[in-house]
């Protein structure tokens, strides 16, 4: 069988897509790149012991430039999740298809820009929003595919996310690093994508509204609310409401569907493996009442030691997939991975605007989009230009230097080094 040469740019959450590549029937890993040298050696060690025979044939790199000369089919992204858009333009003009962790884009130029990207080049891209591939949602779009649940009306999506235990792990205590800065409602596709993806449906418009801010951020540092909420409407009327955010009290993901014909949605977590669990009550059904059990399908007995429910399995191999000529695989494209980061972006732009209802773009249509494509408004000051927007819409909180240096020396002291890659 054929294997896409794959070119993992990121060897911090890259690593999962390395070990698929390092497995897998459809994909070969033939080179990285990181700019912090010690990581890659650290990487050198776990290919080796993966895959001994294909480890031989990696490349690593810790220069972009060189690394997108190398010989390959395609780049995932894995590097830092504010700048994965002009990654990804470059690379698909570069000749190379492109796999996107999340976050897609973090303005509306970055948006026009990745979109038309695609259409210029065209190149596959590929946007990996792993939540749609966990057994609950993946079942959900499966049941409404087939018509059992039939016009989707109204559906929840939660994914709330504790992640002081781990801030040292994932910001270094970096200041400056995206997670401490990115406003709280634009790490939305977690929950927000799935739904869309169940619905097959355009977000038309949405009000958005942050929880205030807490204590839990302000001791982790992170500037952005902890709670985003999105109330979004789809072209077909249907009301979608999505829940995310990193500074709750305890974790949450969840996702109920209300159809026309049938409801559906995954169990909790504190209960019944929460996402790889389904409750389903619907017409067309050979019983009666509410059902409960675990989805399976063809694939998921390849999927089950991948990361975050086996959806990380889903992502690559639909991905190589859909490079090798398979038409039908499941991927999430450029147009609806837009739909699910406007849908946050645009709720954002409503809590800056006293929660007034937004509409979102169609950027489908090109007769939009000259109207967007120099709109650089987001939190990040290195790509905002003159439309910078606060981390918080109430104005973004004062944090002492030492909340910072608390997460640095803890990220020194476990892990023995104090690291300064980038990805």
């Amino acid at each position: 069988m054929k294997k896409v040469k794959i070119g993992v740019l990121g060897a911090g959450r890259g690593k999962t897509m390395m070990k698929y590549c390092l497995h897998s029937q459809n994909a070969e890993l033939v080179a990285v790149c990181d700019f912090y040298e010690p990581f890659l050696e650290d990487l050198k060690k776990m290919n080796e012991k993966e895959n001994e025979e294909m480890a031989k044939g990696i490349t690593y790199y810790t220069d972009f430039e060189e690394f997108i000369k190398h010989d390959m089919d395609a780049v995932v992204l894995a590097n830092f999740a504010n700048e994965h858009a002009p990654y990804a333009v470059r690379c698909m003009k570069e000749g190379k298809h492109v796999m996107s962790e999340v976050l897609a884009f973090q303005n509306v130029k970055e948006a026009v820009d990745l979109i038309e990207a695609v259409e210029e080049t065209g190149k596959i891209y590929a946007y990996a929003e792993n939540y749609c591939y966990m057994p609950a949602p993946r079942e959900m779009r499966r049941l409404k595919l087939e018509g059992k649940l039939g016009k989707i009306e109204y559906a929840e999506g939660e994914y709330l996310h504790n992640c002081e235990p781990i801030w040292d792990r994932i910001t270094y205590g970096l200041p400056e690093h995206w997670r401490n800065k990115m406003s709280g409602l634009y790490y939305c596709t977690h929950s927000i994508g799935p739904m869309i993806h169940i619905a097959g449906e355009r977000p038309v418009k949405v009000s958005g509204f942050e929880v205030a801010y807490n204590d839990r951020c302000a001791r982790m540092g992170a500037l952005g609310s902890p709670i985003g909420l999105a109330i979004i409407t789809l072209e077909n009327g249907a009301v979608l409401k999505s829940v995310h955010g990193v500074g709750p009290y305890t974790n949450s993901v969840w996702y109920s569907v209300y159809g026309s014909d049938g409801r559906a949605e995954s169990a909790r977590e504190a209960t019944d493996k929460g996402i790889d669990t389904l409750y389903l009550m619907c017409d067309d059904a050979p019983y009666e009442g509410n059902i409960k059990y675990r989805p399976t399908e063809k694939l998921s007995a390849k999927a089950a030691s991948a990361g975050h429910g086996g959806s990380d399995f889903y992502t690559m191999y639909f991905f190589c997939e859909k490079i090798l000529g398979d038409e039908e695989a499941e991927i999430v494209d450029v147009y609806e991975a837009t739909d699910m980061m406007l849908a946050g972006l645009f709720a954002y732009r409503s809590c800056l605007n006293n929660n007034a209802s937004m509409e979102i773009p169609n950027l489908r249509l090109k007769s939009e989009r000259d109207k967007w494509r120099n709109d650089t408004a987001t939190w990040d000051e290195n790509f905002a230009g003159d439309m910078l927007q606060p981390s918080y819409s109430e104005s973004n909180p004062e944090v002492p230097d030492e909340v910072y240096e608390y997460w640095r020396k803890k990220w020194a002291d476990s892990y023995g080094q104090d690291r300064k890659y980038r990805y």
